[in-house]
């Protein structure tokens, strides 16, 4: 999670790149690796 909040703004303000839907898929599918990894 970490490295897509800090790789994302990287993205979008010194690459230029669009701000895309996949980025908000990629965050959702590490949010719940996140979330399987960790729960008790």
């Amino acid at each position: 999670m970490i490295t897509l909040s800090v790789f994302v703004p990287f993205a979008v303000f010194y690459m230029g790149q669009p701000l895309k839907l996949d980025y908000l898929w990629a965050a959702l599918c590490l949010a719940g690796a996140v979330f399987f990894i960790f729960r008790s």
